[in-house]
């Protein structure tokens, strides 16, 4: 599968430039823009774009090339969209203010099935 592919490219490069507290949420029951998501934290913003530099330069070695990217110029937070793999790379703070992992909980997983039952 391409998204586990992707998965282990961007988890390999982010370990590579020391990336704090990397996490793969599996999104794909939840919405149709993505199956996976990885966040992760970096020291500085020097720190945070250069892992999203490095992670893009790994993926294009790998034939993916990235559909979009924000945040680049202020380094506070930002996100690399590959289609099947959307990448979050913050400072500590803006991780901890936004809470990715919680909005993209399993609770939200409940929460989307039972709107979904509710609509049929």
């Amino acid at each position: 599968m391409q998204a586990e592919e992707m998965r282990g490219i961007v988890v390999t490069a982010l370990e590579d430039l020391k990336a704090q507290d990397i996490q793969v949420l599996d999104v794909h029951q939840m919405t149709d823009i993505a199956d996976f998501m990885v966040i992760a934290t970096g020291t500085s913003s020097r720190h945070v774009k250069a892992m999203a530099d490095k992670t893009i330069d790994a993926m294009k070695e790998h034939g993916h090339r990235p559909l979009g990217m924000e945040g680049e110029q202020e380094g506070e937070w930002v996100l690399v969209d590959f289609g099947d793999l959307i990448l979050h790379v913050m400072l500590p703070a803006t991780r901890s203010f936004y809470d990715l992992e919680k909005l993209w909980s399993r609770d939200l997983i409940s929460k989307v099935e039972a709107q979904r039952q509710d609509s049929e």
